[in-house]
């Protein structure tokens, strides 16, 4: 038997690093600090302020500010939703239980529906209701009303200044520091994954590498935002960053659309390689120039000038490397950027953060299910504990509805609160009943907390349950003002916990989230839609909003086990994403030639007859792939730089396309049907 754990050095105590103690000892005495101010503000339920402390607990500065923000705005709509509720509703059960369903189910949808702060906001506010409006139903005036909801949003704001308060005093890494060592990190990522796929000998699975580098620019976009929070500079430049999110974003496409160029080149002349390799070596150089790689670019077009794939390749080439530099010396720029200087890039819009509206009214509609089923047994049977047990499914239904894996989660969640039952009993009637000042109690609660906040950090495969456990305890453990000590009371309490959690996982496990298949073919066909909007003349969204779109939409799986249905959907938005590009460039390339004109034109054509919202038409596809051939073919023949141009973009465009041939098999039942098959 291994009884290594139980050496001292294993104490998590001792083994714990400095910035973890930093961590644990900030959030513990957020929390402390929290109850102090509450009962001295002679709040009736102290606890949802050590609570707040703990859920804005974060560890960086940016992070913990915008958290704050979304919960006070959050606390503070959900307040007045709730007074306007119970004050017009309470005389009628079923009224009041069919409105704040509703409620619910529509904060719900907000918050599954998008990834920023209002998302975050309309969570807290959909719960806060809850929390407020399910304790005033057994209220006999009106003013009692709004002295629970005046006392509920001032412990969430004690708790929330608590906190902030310790970050002053004990503040962490700065985000500032943490973004720009990730943009280097990142810019350097990206550089290793040209090398990676433009090697005619390479063995990585393309898409596998894809999938991180796109993770990993969309995971930027969220220290963006922690350190426009906690940064004057930063926000200053918050459009410098967010132009360079999008460019990096491009420098991926430019990659994965090389790569399958040299792929249906087989023959290309290893001189071709050389110089690739060439320009990768200069590009790592720390004095890399374009006049360097211009060089070396005209030295691999003179070798073969009349070969438009040699000269499309170099074309593509140019642009990543234009674009590396471009991105490399704005990074510079803002390193060394005072807080007074202002930079002018050209104006990119926000990188896309909306989710799947289906799947977000689906949650929507499990909410209000939830809510209204447990709603009808609290109306029939006069439960006392009902709020308690609707308090907690609305809490699970709304903060676990975007969760990647609700069910689970929230089967964690329920044995969280077992646990909690269980030494909440012991705490309360074994400790906190002997005690007559609260300074006592919290000899005793601030080394726990300590504890838990270390573990948290130690055993990332426990760090759920440990952050469930130092949010909940308060709850549990019922530190009211003044206390109370009644004993059936505070077990039918936590009965109605484990309850109202019983019932969120159920109404889960049967109204369940979508499957990764049908989430992947939805997100095709969300694909599909904003391509064929592209080829209009006048498309509603810009290059970087598609592009930004694409690669959202791809991200939406990145969690998912299901690795057809990711690398489908990866497919599809490399296809829809390079065939994107080569429209913009279509569209402001102008030959003097009418008949490359009518050329251009006919590509178009060929592109809206090849793609329909079902999928590909497969006997279009082949049509069009063999008319790219043989116009290919002519424009070989001709002797002028135009139709040399012409040559190279419609040969991008046909190595586009004959990816889809890979989706002409029909796949398998298990896997996302007929992703790309219209006859």
């Amino acid at each position: 038997m291994n009884l290594n754990w139980l050496s001292w050095q294993r104490l998590p105590w001792i083994c714990a690093t400095g910035p973890q103690w930093r961590y644990a000892l900030r959030n513990s005495l957020a929390m402390c600090l929290a109850l102090i101010f509450a009962y001295t503000l002679d709040l009736d339920q102290p606890y949802w302020a050590m609570t707040s402390a703990a859920v804005v607990s974060f560890p960086t500065v940016g992070g913990a500010i915008s958290k704050s923000l979304g919960r006070i705005c959050g606390s503070l709509i959900g307040a007045t939703v709730a007074l306007m509720i119970a004050g017009h509703t309470l005389n009628d059960p079923w009224l009041f239980t069919f409105t704040i369903a509703a409620w619910l189910a529509f904060c719900t949808w907000i918050s599954s529906h998008y990834q920023n702060n209002v998302a975050y906001a309309f969570c807290l506010s959909g719960y806060t209701a809850a929390i407020i409006a399910f304790s005033t139903v057994n209220v006999t005036e009106v003013n009692q009303v709004w002295d629970i909801a005046q006392a509920r949003v001032c412990e969430v704001i004690t708790g929330i200044l608590c906190a902030g308060l310790m970050m002053m005093i004990l503040p962490s890494t700065s985000d500032g520091d943490n973004l720009m060592l990730s943009l280097h990190k990142m810019h350097q990522d990206i550089y290793l994954h040209a090398v990676t796929l433009l090697s005619r000998n390479s063995t990585t699975l393309a898409h596998t590498a894809h999938e991180q580098v796109i993770s990993q620019i969309l995971t930027m976009n969220l220290l963006r935002v922690q350190a426009f929070w906690s940064h004057y500079r930063f926000r200053r430049q918050n459009n410098v960053l967010n132009y360079i999110l999008h460019q990096q974003l491009r420098m991926t496409s430019v990659l994965s659309g090389l790569r399958r160029m040299l792929l249906n080149w087989p023959e290309a002349p290893e001189t071709l390689y050389q110089g690739i390799q060439d320009i990768l070596t200069e590009l790592s150089r720390p004095g890399g120039d374009k006049y360097a790689i211009a060089m070396i670019l005209r030295r691999m077009v003179a070798e073969n000038p009349a070969d438009f794939r040699q000269r499309a390749v170099c074309e593509r080439l140019r642009y990543f490397c234009w674009l590396y530099l471009d991105i490399n010396r704005w990074i510079r720029l803002i390193e060394v950027a005072d807080a007074d200087t202002r930079f002018q890039p050209p104006a990119v819009p926000s990188l896309a953060r909306e989710n799947d509206s289906t799947e977000a009214a689906l949650s929507a509609l499990r909410t209000f299910v939830a809510i209204i089923a447990g709603g009808t047994f609290w109306i029939n049977s006069h439960w006392e504990s009902g709020s308690e047990a609707l308090t907690l499914t609305a809490i699970a239904c709304v903060l676990y509805s975007s969760s990647p894996s609700p069910g689970g989660t929230i089967f964690g969640l329920l044995k969280t609160l077992l646990f909690l039952c269980c030494l909440s009993l012991v705490m309360k009637f074994g400790l906190m009943i002997q005690l007559t000042a609260l300074w006592q109690f919290l000899l005793f609660l601030f080394p726990m907390l300590i504890t838990a906040q270390l573990l948290k950090l130690q055993q990332p495969a426990n760090a759920a349950f440990w952050g469930q456990s130092i949010v909940f305890l308060g709850s549990f453990i019922s530190v009211t003002n003044p206390p109370e000590w009644d004993y059936a009371d505070f077990l039918n309490a936590n009965v109605a916990k484990v309850c109202g959690v019983l019932l969120a996982w159920l109404a889960f496990q049967i109204l369940q989230p979508s499957s990764d298949d049908r989430k992947s073919r939805r997100h095709i066909r969300a694909l599909r839609l904003a391509f064929l909007d592209q080829l209009r003349r006048h498309p509603t969204l810009k290059e970087h909003d598609f592009e930004s779109r694409v690669y959202h939409l791809v991200s939406q799986l990145k969690s998912s086990k299901n690795q057809q249905a990711k690398l489908w959907l990866l497919r599809w938005g490399v296809v829809l994403l390079n065939c994107s590009h080569i429209v913009w460039y279509l569209r402001s390339w102008t030959p003097q030639n009418p008949a490359l004109m009518a050329l251009r034109d006919n590509s178009f054509q060929s592109l809206q007859q090849v793609m329909s919202l079902r999928g590909v038409r497969h006997n279009a596809l082949e049509t069009t792939l063999d008319e790219l051939q043989h116009t290919l073919l002519a424009l070989q023949t001709q002797d002028n730089e135009e139709a040399r141009e012409l040559a190279g973009i419609l040969w991008r465009l046909q190595c586009s396309l004959a990816q889809l041939q890979q989706g002409v098999p029909e796949p398998p039942l298990s896997g996302p049907p007929a992703q790309g098959s219209e006859q």
